[in-house]
């Protein structure tokens, strides 16, 4: 089953998760209903006992399996449970240029039988057990999770072995998979999010990989086929680009066994394309897309700051001044102060080749230009005049707080841990962390705000034709990838 990971989440994730989301920019969906039994309900149960605390003091090991494979591990009997994140490096950015989706349909159909089990039996044994296995396709990576109890693990760590190394793609399967994506992305084009989603992302990115829809089009997904997802496949499972974390109740020789079992026999290396770096377009800009429903949505954003470059982390608490949920500047001019939208969000979001900041808010069609222009008043303001040592003070005192709040399951653990080896961030980063956080400076919030908001913003309004929002979007040349 395809993990759900939309573009929408990440843009309302704020504090302490966004900096651990990292590449969230994907306009993705869940394939397939989801299965819900006793046993999951129970798992699920177990998944919420492990306390922050724990997480906090485990130590971060870096296993290597006697195969060679490496893993970052935090060993940890307080439930018998293990949660293991793992990631190729590939993703939608790997789609053939005509044929977006590829990697979506792959995600969705790889435990959909594999080896000698048809699909239904293979989901009789996963569910038979509590085990949960899911795959997505990010802009930069194939991702997958793989959660279960302590004694099924055998079991768990065989079934994706068997989907990565023997996956069926039966016609049945490829049909009724396709079938709920084209039946998906038919309610997308009624969308008014979506539909804001994918016309920022090919405003800001042209014809760049970025800026194609994750999850194909209603014209691309049927022209795939078996042969498609096969060679997708093959390209991007290898073992030469492969990551792992894993957290739970298992000692380092059984791990190291079960990672080899499961990873070992993959390729050495994979065939990967290469992706041009790019530079999202440079606001300000506006465009207006027409859908006749009752809320208009207004996102918003531009060019953003990479996770390596020495500004990010002062980007990443001005950013929670500017749009960090109900304490936040935006929050209080388009809420609080005026009551123009229930809720207003800003993310910064990176990926390998470019990064983006990202709002979103909803409003009534009759006040979306008044919605915009407050947005771009706040935005102008904190560019100019940058955050106050009160607001920096207190976001910096919430960001170092809730970073534990962030790690409080075995997943979210596994989870931050893959994304820092993503980021290539060093094993001890949990622990510099706050270090970081709190060594930012008033000027260095200032200088990161100017480079962030100075420029104005990208802006895509979908709904009914106000007056204010029915102006002629700015036609803008298509970037260009360096």
């Amino acid at each position: 089953m395809a993990r759900q990971e939309a573009f929408g989440d990440g843009l309302s994730d704020q504090g302490p998760h966004a900096e651990t989301r990292g590449e969230a920019l994907v306009i993705h969906f869940s394939i397939g209903a989801q299965r819900f039994t006793s046993a999951i309900a129970a798992l699920a149960a177990l998944l919420l006992l492990t306390s922050a605390p724990t997480h906090a003091a485990a130590k971060i090991q870096r296993l290597i399996s006697p195969g060679g494979i490496e893993a970052w591990f935090v060993q940890d009997a307080t439930v018998p449970l293990i949660a293991m994140e793992y990631a190729f490096r590939g993703g939608s950015s790997q789609d053939p240029a005509d044929k977006p989706g590829t990697g979506n349909l792959v995600a969705g159909l790889l435990d959909e039988g594999a080896a000698d089990l048809d699909s239904k039996t293979f989901h009789e044994r996963l569910d038979r057990r509590a085990i949960e296995l899911s795959f997505s396709s990010t802009r930069d990576y194939f991702r997958g999770s793989l959660r279960m109890l302590k004694d099924n693990k055998d079991e768990a760590f065989n079934l994706l072995q068997l989907a990565l190394t023997s996956a069926r793609f039966d016609a049945a399967d490829v049909e009724r998979i396709r079938a709920q994506v084209i039946s998906s992305l038919r309610r997308e084009t009624t969308n008014p999010s979506s539909l804001a989603s994918r016309k920022f992302l090919e405003v800001a990115f042209g014809d760049h990989p970025y800026g194609r829809p994750s999850n194909g089009t209603l014209d691309s997904v049927p022209k795939i086929d078996v042969s498609d997802m096969k060679a997708y496949a093959g390209r991007i499972i290898a073992k030469d680009t492969l990551r792992i974390s894993v957290v739970g109740d298992v000692d380092a020789d059984t791990l190291g066994k079960l990672l080899d079992q499961t990873f070992g026999g993959l390729p050495a290396k994979a065939g990967l394309t290469p992706v041009a770096e790019i530079q999202a377009a440079p606001p300000p800009q506006r465009a207006f897309v027409p859908l006749d429903v009752p809320q208009t949505v207004v996102m918003f954003g531009g060019p953003g700051i990479r996770r390596h470059d020495p500004d990010f982390m002062a980007g990443y608490v001005v950013n929670h001044i500017l749009g960090g949920g109900s304490s936040s500047r935006l929050y209080k001019e388009v809420r609080e102060k005026r009551g123009l939208a229930y809720s207003i969000s800003q993310s910064l979001l990176w990926m390998d080749r470019s990064a983006l900041f990202v709002g979103n808010t909803g409003t009534r069609a009759d006040r979306a230009g008044e919605t915009v222009d407050a947005v771009e008043k706040e935005i102008r303001r904190i560019a100019e005049d940058g955050p106050t040592q009160k607001e920096l003070d207190e976001a910096k005192s919430y960001l170092k707080g809730s970073q534990m709040l962030a790690l409080d399951t075995s997943s979210k653990l596994a989870a931050a841990l893959l994304q820092y080896q993503l980021d290539k961030l060093p094993i001890d980063y949990i622990e510099r962390r706050n270090a970081l956080v709190d060594a930012v400076t008033l000027d260095d919030a200032k200088k990161a705000a100017q480079r962030l908001w100075g420029k104005g913003l990208l802006t895509v309004i979908v709904g009914r034709a106000p007056q204010a929002a029915a102006q002629p979007a700015v036609a803008a040349p298509p970037p260009k990838a360096n």
